[in-house]
């Protein structure tokens, strides 16, 4: 019997033992930027029961040509308290941690002591923090997903999903592969990425980049796409063994 609910639409799509896989997960959703923002969203949206969500920056007005929370009316506020609030007018049962944290190795060694995870989704933006998040996914091995770098690209369509091993023409990517190289990985976890070439013209360094390093153009879709990407691979590995 087809119910008018605000899950209905899904339930037609998988099967009830994947939607009841779905309710019992738990999701962390690291860095809530264009990407993570987005993703935390659809993954909310598909059903997941619980999330943890981690971010310790606010709303900049710069922000908003491209992350979902960013709006006029959010300016200067917790991207975490934000965007609980949104998921929690999504879908009002969620179980949902918020953490407005910079992550450090500690905090992430304690973040996995105190809660057990499904799936992982790295939505960080800033190298060592992000290294440290896929070394304790693969030292625990949790599922986990990373984004790469969407900044400086304009073409949807070359998104793509791979093994890190297999990602190229991305600088993020470029330097997460050295880092991981000398703990001894070269492969191991899936990653969204996009193999178009950057202008390097449209990237600046900027002493107010703090803790990157630089400040890339982006477009307004692109950081979505990837973490419609980063979401969808989370969906389907928590779904796949039912």
């Amino acid at each position: 019997m087809i119910t008018n609910n605000w899950i209905s639409r899904t339930a037609l799509l998988i099967e009830p033992s994947q939607m009841a896989s779905l309710t019992k997960a738990h999701v962390l959703i690291v860095g809530l930027g264009g990407v993570g923002g987005i993703c935390a969203e659809m993954i909310c949206r598909a059903g997941v029961g619980t999330m943890t969500i981690v971010d310790s920056d606010t709303v900049d007005e710069s922000n908003r040509n491209r992350q979902i929370i960013s709006l006029l009316s959010t300016n200067g506020k917790s991207k975490a308290s934000v965007l609980k609030e949104r998921l929690l007018d999504i879908n009002p049962e969620l179980n949902i941690n918020i953490i407005i944290e910079f992550i450090g190795k500690e905090k992430i060694d304690a973040l996995f002591t105190n809660h057990t995870f499904n799936f992982v989704c790295d939505c960080i933006d800033t190298l060592t923090p992000k290294t440290e998040l896929i070394l304790k996914c693969l030292k625990l091995k949790i599922p986990i997903v990373s984004s790469m770098g969407a900044g400086g690209k304009l073409d949807p369509s070359q998104a793509a999903v791979a093994d890190i091993s297999e990602t190229y023409n991305c600088n993020l990517a470029r330097y997460v592969r050295k880092r991981l190289q000398k703990n001894g990985i070269k492969k191991g976890f899936m990653c969204v990425y996009s193999p178009e070439l950057a202008d390097q013209s449209k990237i600046f360094t900027s002493e107010n980049a703090f803790p990157k390093k630089s400040i890339i153009g982006t477009i307004s879709y692109m950081p979505n796409i990837f973490g419609c990407l980063c979401a969808s691979v989370a969906i389907r590995k928590i779904i796949e063994k039912n």
